[in-house]
């Protein structure tokens, strides 16, 4: 079983094989396997090697601070902290519902942000691994070698990301760490130059979405045995969804799903989310370990992200976009997708499907308004969540009456990965390395499958107790002298 393999007996009588940085992700991470005399993975762990303190240091800073501050917590999707950060700051102002125009105008945002980032992720970081296979020589294996040999793949994905880039660039000001959110709606709608600037682009960058969506499905088939079986997981997903079930990334309600598809909340108001989620602490991590209450920390945890979204949801809203779901759910017949490297493939749909959300949205005259605020009346708590390109993203504050900031809570989509991502890498730990010399292409695939999630591992950090500075002086053999702590 995978789950034997999160604490090994005897683990001082064990080798120690470290993956030290894992590559092509957004973050520092390492993977540490120990393994017996006969090469047979014993213990096989993720670990996050950076820490920051974000809810604890923007306590005591004013509220409205927030969106800014919080999206430094990574440049790859500033966006999607922004504008969760944002709904909770709107709550915190006694505002329930924004103008048509504030809506849209972050919608456009929030959607140039997901498939820049997912652009950015396919293209960029794992199709190396897709275009030329795991065990490729590792000079070759890179965005370096995409560009010379799949020119045209390297073109769509630059094209691809450079328009999702200028969405953000004119609705926040820049391409990284910009601001279009106020408390109660945003600083400025478009112009009719914007809009008709990201529309002169729009037919040849649909074009690319859907040609990326069949590169996809051609490389999934070519290896189809492989890419269903590789670290595949049974288990719960968690995903925002509209009213009527829909893909839903900007706002919505709740839903969780069990492995076979059957429902375990639906819908529920995420200002409620403590009743239905809970967290973990694990002495060997940074990151929590979230699971649905419901089911206990051992069978609730769960995935989420876009294989846990098409899992989850009955419909896409934009027919392009459909089309491509229901032949994805041919992976699972009649069940929800396990594939881990499914997860690309899922991608890809939702990259299609934002492009063609945004043709809407730059077609509609409320993104040209002047109605930008809504004043409500002070509250002293405030949740916003939102679906961010890696997964639900929650940000929890509560202000005192000075309006300055008591307790910050952030659930970033990593965090809810971070079981399944440990239990994909015990996977291929149990199927592809045990009894084997391990080589740099088997261990590869130890980063395939964390890579599949894309994961952001700078925002998923969380102190366990003391963080101290600690200090070790060392001669020149490399012996200790003298060590200090504060």
């Amino acid at each position: 079983m995978a789950s034997d393999l999160e604490t090994a007996d005897n683990p001082d009588k064990l080798r120690r094989v470290v993956v030290e940085p894992v590559t092509r992700i957004e973050g520092h991470g390492k993977v540490t396997l120990l393994l017996d005399d006969d090469n047979h993975v014993k213990q096989a762990r993720l670990h996050i090697t950076e820490f920051r303190g974000f809810e604890k240091f923007i306590q005591g800073r004013p509220y409205w601070e927030l969106p800014v501050v919080v999206q430094r917590l990574c440049g790859i999707c500033p966006v999607s902290h922004h504008l969760a950060a944002s709904k909770a700051i709107d709550m915190l102002s006694g505002v329930s519902q924004v103008t048509p125009t504030a809506d849209k105008i972050r919608r456009l945002a929030h959607y140039g942000q997901v498939m820049q980032s997912h652009a950015l992720h396919f293209f960029y970081l794992s199709s190396p691994d897709l275009l030329f296979g795991h065990d490729d020589a590792i000079e070759h294996r890179n965005i370096v070698g995409v560009i010379e040999d799949e020119p045209e793949i390297a073109r769509q994905g630059i094209l691809l990301r450079k328009f999702g880039q200028e969405v953000i660039r004119l609705t926040m000001g820049k391409r990284i760490h910009g601001a279009c959110a106020v408390p109660g709606g945003v600083n400025k709608s478009l112009s009719i130059e914007e809009r008709d600037y990201l529309l002169g682009d729009m037919d040849e960058v649909l074009t690319a979405a859907q040609s990326s969506v069949k590169l996809i499905k051609k490389l999934y088939y070519q290896a189809f045995d492989y890419h269903q079986s590789f670290a595949a997981l049974k288990t719960n997903s968690v995903s925002l969804t509209r009213p009527n079930g829909a893909l839903e990334l900007y706002d919505g309600g709740l839903r969780a799903h069990d492995s076979t598809g059957n429902t375990i909340f639906d819908h529920v108001d995420y200002r409620n989310y403590g009743n239905y989620l809970q967290e973990e602490v694990k002495s060997w991590s940074y990151m929590k370990f979230p699971f649905i209450s419901s089911l206990g920390k051992d069978n609730g945890w769960y995935q989420v992200g876009p294989l846990a979204r098409i899992n989850n949801c009955d419909l896409i809203s934009t027919p392009l976009a459909e089309a491509q779901r229901q032949e994805f759910l041919k992976l699972g017949a009649g069940q929800p997708a396990h594939a881990t490297l499914a997860y690309h493939w899922a991608r890809l749909i939702e990259l299609l499907h934002c492009v063609e959300v945004l043709n809407e949205l730059l077609h509609d005259s409320d993104i040209l308004g002047s109605d930008l605020v809504v004043k409500g009346e002070m509250q002293q708590e405030g949740i916003g969540v939102i679906e961010a390109p890696r997964g639900t993203l929650l940000h929890h504050y509560r202000i005192n009456q000075e309006g300055l900031v008591e307790k910050a809570k952030l659930m970033v989509p990593t965090t809810n990965n971070n079981q399944a991502m440990n239990e994909s890498i015990r996977q291929v730990a149990i199927n592809y390395l045990g009894g084997r010399e391990l080589t740099e292409p088997l261990l590869n695939q130890v980063e395939v499958a964390i890579r599949a999630y894309d994961p952001c591992l700078s925002c998923a950090t969380h102190a366990i107790g003391k963080m101290p500075l600690e200090i070790s002086l060392l001669d020149s053999n490399g012996k200790l002298i003298d060590r200090r702590e504060k």
